[in-house]
C-alpha cells in the first residue's frame, strides 16, 4: 500500500471518506494519486459528511461510472447484497483494475478481493500513515484509540487493542 504516484487511482466507498473525515484525517489521502468518488458514493457522503466532499487536504473527484456491470461484478454484487455506493465503486474499479479500492464494508472488502484488486480500508490507511512519515506512531495510536468515540467505524475492540498492540510492537528501541 504505498503508493504515492501522482498517477495512481484510489477508488473510495463511502466509509473510508466518513470515517477519516470523523477523525479529521482526510489528508492521509492527499498524497495517494486520483481519488475518485463514483456519484453514489459522493451523494451518500453529501448526506452524511458533506465536509469530506470539500475538505481544503484534499482533491476528491466525482466520477460518473461508464461501464455496464460485468457478469462476475453483477454476481458478487447480488451475491453479498451490496448497496449503490459498493456497487458503483466495484464497477469504477473495472474500468481502472490497477486502482486501489478503498472501503470498510466486509462483503465490498471480500467482493473486491475476489476480482482480484488491491483493497483496503480507515484501519490501512491509518497504519500507511505512519510507513509514509505522515504521522507518528503515537498519533496513529491516538487515532485508533479515538475510533469508537470519534468516528462511526466499528471494529471489534479485540481487534483495535491487537492492531494498537502490533504498532507498538513494531516499534525500534530507540522509540
Amino acid at each position: 500500500m504505498e503508493r504515492s504516484d501522482p498517477d495512481s487511482i484510489v477508488v473510495c466507498d463511502t466509509g473510508p471518506l466518513i470515517h477519516l473525515g470523523q477523525l479529521d484525517s482526510l489528508a492521509l489521502l492527499a498524497n495517494m494519486g486520483r481519488v475518485l468518488a463514483p456519484v453514489a458514493v459522493w451523494e451518500e457522503v453529501r448526506r452524511h459528511r458533506p465536509g469530506a466532499l470539500t475538505s481544503k487536504h484534499l482533491r476528491l473527484e466525482r466520477a460518473v461510472v461508464k461501464e455496464p456491470l460485468g457478469e462476475k461484478v453483477l454476481a458478487l454484487v447480488q451475491g453479498f447484497s451490496l448497496d449503490a455506493g459498493e456497487r458503483e465503486a466495484l464497477c469504477l474499479m473495472s474500468e481502472h483494475a490497477t486502482a486501489m479500492f478503498l472501503t470498510d464494508d466486509a462483503a465490498a472488502r471480500l467482493a473486491g478481493t475476489l476480482l482480484g484488486y488491491e483493497v483496503h480500508g480507515t484501519i490501512g490507511i491509518l497504519v500507511r500513515a505512519i510507513r509514509r512519515g505522515l504521522r507518528t506512531d503515537d498519533e496513529v495510536m491516538g487515532l485508533l484509540r479515538d475510533i469508537p468515540r470519534r468516528s462511526t467505524l466499528y471494529i471489534r475492540p479485540a481487534l483495535l487493542r491487537e492492531i494498537i498492540e502490533s504498532i507498538k510492537a513494531s516499534r525500534s528501541p530507540h522509540d
